[in-house]
């Protein structure tokens, strides 16, 4: 019997049309429409899909050649039996999950996580004109054809036996190599591999510290206001926060510092107030760290896009004692979405981490450490780099001149550089109203309060600015339609 089925596909131009047609295909075929059918003839099909005949043929081919259609002389396409061993069952007769609310879960999943509070992006912030959000990079930069490069390169056969077993709990050594000798070399970072885990990014591996040093007696110091994710990972694992101030050099020491078992900075560009720790507090806080017998996490945040002045020496480089882990990635350098991290300590605490990582989920995918091992070792990541630093720094400059220009009263402090800009508003007007309405102008601001310790009031009048995805272009008129919403928010004096 011939089918009957209308096949309708809306096509992204940003894949083939043999792959949509293939997936989609593939999820007919699983759903049972084409089991007591023949599937449309190739001339069908693509009338209905307005493709050429020649592009079907070649989908039908290769659903042949794979075992999930059977063509038969005159017949047409035909489903193989012997490509599922499962009868489709109708949705109809399944049941739909949530559609009764399960009231046990609730005293069995752990309390306090859903309370956190957490940076807010909308999933369709690519959709407004004026998008100054923190964390989403310029992908026209991308160098993607070095990319594909090295994605081909670590697909040889020479090199897929390196990466495609199970590597248990081992990291690529050509990656290892590759950070000890371009990334942290340049941090003034000298570790042997036994001292380096690759991670997912910096994210797991505070998790991993989280989960190794953290319980309900310890006290972990977090910068206020700081990184959301690091104090909402430390409390999620018992730990007792206590928020350290900032000021103009950085972390600031006093009295409370000295209490914590481990401290969290982020000294290169402090989060969020980018803020760059001088020489003179980064070896006062070793000195501290010393002498109260507390160790030091430091997050290497945006070490790399010091776009004013060369980057001070990283704490870990200036370490003498063992008492700092130094945590970093290649998210905002290279991309986010490849979630490639590496967490450089002593090596009794490495091999634990390592112990750890591999209940979680052993290794990260061994052949992207591969391809960035390549991207690293043939020169394409320092050449990206200068191009970033570059394109950056015009962009800075461009938000640093329009902020001056339209809201002066807002600027904080003077910084190197970074990838946002940290603004306080004037006296009474309210950063979460304030992203209301700039988002009905087109304008998406980051409210600060959520890198306050305190939801208090007085943490409402700060607002973040990220400039890496918004077009150059963009910035000026975007600064002034922002600027025109504060000054209608502002009390009439």
């Amino acid at each position: 019997m011939k089918s009957e089925h209308l096949i309708h596909i809306q096509f992204s131009p940003e894949r083939s049309l043999q792959e949509q047609i293939r997936e989609h295909l593939l999820e007919k075929i699983n759903d049972g429409v084409f089991s007591d059918k023949a599937l449309p003839s190739c001339r069908k099909l693509a009338t209905m899909l307005r493709v050429s005949r020649n592009t079907v043929v070649l989908v039908y081919d290769r659903l042949v050649d794979e075992g999930y259609l059977l063509s038969h002389q005159r017949s047409g396409y035909f489903v193989n039996p012997a490509s599922s061993t499962m009868t489709p069952v109708p949705s109809s007769s399944l049941p739909t999950i949530g559609s009764r609310p399960a009231q046990f879960w609730y005293n069995r999943i752990k309390p306090g996580l859903s309370q956190q509070r957490n940076i807010e992006k909308p999933s369709d912030w690519q959709q407004y004109p004026y998008p100054f959000i923190f964390g989403q990079p310029d992908h026209s930069l991308f160098p993607l054809n070095h990319w594909r490069e090295c994605g081909r390169l670590a697909q040889r056969a020479s090199v897929i036996k390196d990466w495609i077993s199970d590597s248990i709990d081992s990291d690529d050594p050509a990656l290892v190599k590759q950070i000890q000798s371009n990334v942290l070399s340049k941090r003034g970072i000298h570790a042997r591999p036994e001292q380096i885990l690759i991670t997912i990014g910096t994210q797991n591996s505070l998790y991993l510290l989280a989960n190794l040093l953290s319980n309900g007696t310890t006290t972990i110091g977090v910068e206020d206001p700081g990184y959301p994710d690091a104090r909402n990972i430390f409390a999620s694992h018992g730990a007792d926060i206590q928020p350290l101030p900032i000021d103009q050099q950085g972390l600031a020491l006093n009295p409370s510092l000295y209490r914590c078992d481990y401290v969290y900075t982020t000294p290169s560009h402090q989060v969020p107030t980018n803020v760059t720790m001088s020489m003179t507090r980064r070896k006062a806080l070793l000195d501290a760290a010393e002498s109260h017998d507390f160790i030091v996490i430091e997050d290497d945040y945006d070490s790399e896009v010091n776009l004013i002045a060369e980057p001070l020496p990283s704490l870990k480089s200036l370490d003498e004692s063992g008492r700092v882990i130094y945590v970093g990635s290649l998210s905002k350098s290279l991309s986010p979405g490849l979630r490639v991290g590496f967490m450089v300590a002593d090596e009794t605490l490495i091999t634990a981490a390592r112990q750890l990582r591999r209940l979680m989920y052993r290794h990260p995918p061994a052949n992207n450490q591969r391809t960035c091992a390549l991207f690293i070792s043939m020169g394409y990541y320092d050449t990206y780099l200068r191009k970033l630093r570059s394109h950056y720094s015009e962009k800075w400059q461009a938000m640093r001149q329009c902020i001056e220009a339209y809201l002066p009263q807002c600027m904080t402090s003077q910084t190197l550089g970074g990838s946002a800009f940290w603004l306080k508003l004037p006296d009474g007007v309210c950063s979460r109203e304030l992203q209301q309405q700039a988002m009905q102008a087109g304008v998406l601001i980051e409210v600060g309060d959520v890198h306050f310790s305190s939801p208090h009031n007085q943490n409402r009048g700060f607002i973040r600015l990220g400039f890496f995805a918004i077009p150059e272009s963009k910035i000026e008129p975007g600064i002034r339609k922002l600027a025109e919403v504060i000054s209608q928010l502002s009390p009439q004096k």
